[in-house]
């Protein structure tokens, strides 16, 4: 009892820097407020944590701060491994590659014919795995080959006279040169840019399993270069899982194997994208945890190794390592489908840059068949959900639009309509699993979801280097960071 009063006096405690419970209406006086007293902690419901704003009256769950930066520093440590960077968990350098950071270290000799390096903050010293020739990227390049034309495993194994073992250890090992080929090509689009608009979903990594692993992306809105993309799963076994989302606990990220849940009641589609709009807000406020959408899903394929990450830790993580890849001098505007995890994490990770005005974070929903950059007609203003959020529709002809500014913009609804849109990430997520189908939907894959992972990293820079469109450009090329397309011993050597 007196541990329930402490906490229910005080937000959970900060991460360095970041305090991510506040108030996340825009126009409220106690937006990005930190001051306890400007609310009404909640604990009265176990499997809803949440506070409400004594002004306006929202009531956003709360959120481990120490966890999400934990979750963050895991996804560095994933997004830069087999790259030469710190590994020091405790350092500011951690998974800032040599490549795009060379302030950061210094050459430090050599390891046979590698090249060491040591981390000028805390003397850490590592090496490049991959500075030297690629001897196996002939078999590697018959081993993709084979892989992008749609072979089954077992089939590519006895083509290349391998075991599966070592199938999957070279699949990592093109997966980290993957990573450091794109390393470059990221900094050279995030760092350079006065303005940036930015695509990002969030759907089931494999839509047939039910095990839980969401996938989320973020690209390019124009182009489809995707500069970052994350999954709600570790493949080791990292924490003690809380049955209970308790965001004072060390473990609250992790997600325990429900034994009772149910499967969810099918919902009869709504008709019209204004109906599918408010619909969306009456299914959010029915879930368990409103900023968690595997709470009201039934999970029938846990996965039998590693651990299951609660949504909102990724999606929150994913949002952090956006920030600091992106120049603080670039105007960036942010489309998202309408997902109040997206919404909330925007508005938290994103907080300063909504009070000086450099984001546009947008909530967009289009017909599948609505014309890319068509001109609004009429346009209907829209009051929806417990929020009031102001939507704006239009139509062209059969299909229709609409957008939402979730910084509180008005009077501009013309130009997102016509220009907001997530369509270029969504169909990159729709071509991934079109792709290697056969390999997702593999009836053991559904509780092991962890040999996806080097297969994202691959495609992702196969998708931004290598795949032209109808013009002959890659996604890399229309956005002027590269000459000429990749091939895929260029990919590898």
């Amino acid at each position: 009892m007196m541990t329930n009063q402490k906490h229910s006096a005080t937000l959970p405690p900060t991460s360095g820097h970041w305090q991510l419970n506040h108030c996340k209406t825009v126009h409220c006086q106690n937006f990005g407020s930190r001051n306890p007293d400007d609310y009404i902690i909640q604990r009265t419901n176990p499997n809803r944590p949440a506070f409400i704003c004594k002004e306006c009256g929202a009531f956003p769950p709360l959120i481990s701060n120490i966890n999400v930066i934990a979750e963050w520093r895991y996804l560095k440590l994933q997004q830069s491994n087999g790259l030469p960077a710190c590994t020091n968990l405790d350092c500011d350098n951690l998974g800032l590659p040599v490549l795009t950071h060379r302030h950061l270290y210094h050459a430090f000799g050599y390891s046979g014919d590698r090249q060491r390096y040591r981390c000028k903050n805390c003397q850490a010293t590592f090496v490049d795995r991959w500075s030297g020739f690629n001897p196996k990227h002939q078999i590697q390049q018959k081993l993709l080959a084979l892989l992008f034309t749609g072979h089954p495993i077992r089939d590519i194994c006895r083509r290349l006279g391998m075991n599966p073992k070592t199938f999957y250890d070279q699949l990592n090992h093109i997966a980290s040169r993957c990573r450091r080929q794109l390393s470059v090509f990221d900094t050279r689009l995030l760092q350079n840019r006065s303005q940036l608009a930015l695509a990002c979903t969030l759907s089931p990594l494999q839509p047939h399993a039910a095990n839980g692993v969401y996938w989320i992306a973020s690209c390019e809105a124009n182009s489809g270069y995707v500069v970052s993309q994350h999954i709600n799963y570790h493949p080791e076994q990292a924490g003690t899982p809380d049955p209970l989302h308790d965001p004072y606990s060390p473990n609250a990220r992790f997600l325990a194997r429900q034994e009772n849940s149910a499967p969810a009641a099918a919902q009869t589609a709504p008709q019209g994208l204004l109906a599918k709009v408010d619909a969306k807000y009456r299914e959010v406020l029915s879930r368990p945890h409103l900023e968690d959408p595997s709470s009201d899903q039934y999970i029938e394929h846990f996965p039998v190794k590693g651990n299951l990450i609660r949504p909102q830790y990724a999606v929150y993580a994913h949002f952090l390592q956006l920030n600091e890849q992106v120049s603080d001098d670039t105007q960036l505007m942010l489309f998202m489908p309408q997902e109040p995890l997206l919404r909330s994490a925007c508005l938290s990770v994103f907080l300063n840059r909504i009070r000086s005005g450099t984001i546009e974070p947008v909530y967009v929903e289009e017909d599948p068949d609505w014309p890319q950059g068509n001109a609004a007609g009429r346009i209907d203003i829209v009051l929806l959900g417990w929020w009031r959020d102001r939507w704006a529709f239009t139509r062209h002809g059969e299909v229709g639009k609409g957008i939402c500014h979730l910084g509180g913009e008005k009077d501009n609804e013309a130009r997102w309509l016509q220009l907001a849109t997530h369509r270029a990430v969504d169909e990159y997520q729709q071509r991934f699993y079109q792709q290697f189908s056969q390999l997702v939907d593999e009836p053991r894959r559904k509780a092991r979801p962890g040999g996806l992972l080097p297969l994202l990293d691959i495609y992702r820079a196969w998708h931004n280097l290598c795949r032209q469109d109808r013009n002959g450009l890659t996604p890399a090329q229309q956005l002027g960071i590269m000459a000429s397309p990749l091939t895929l011993e260029q990919l590898l050597n």
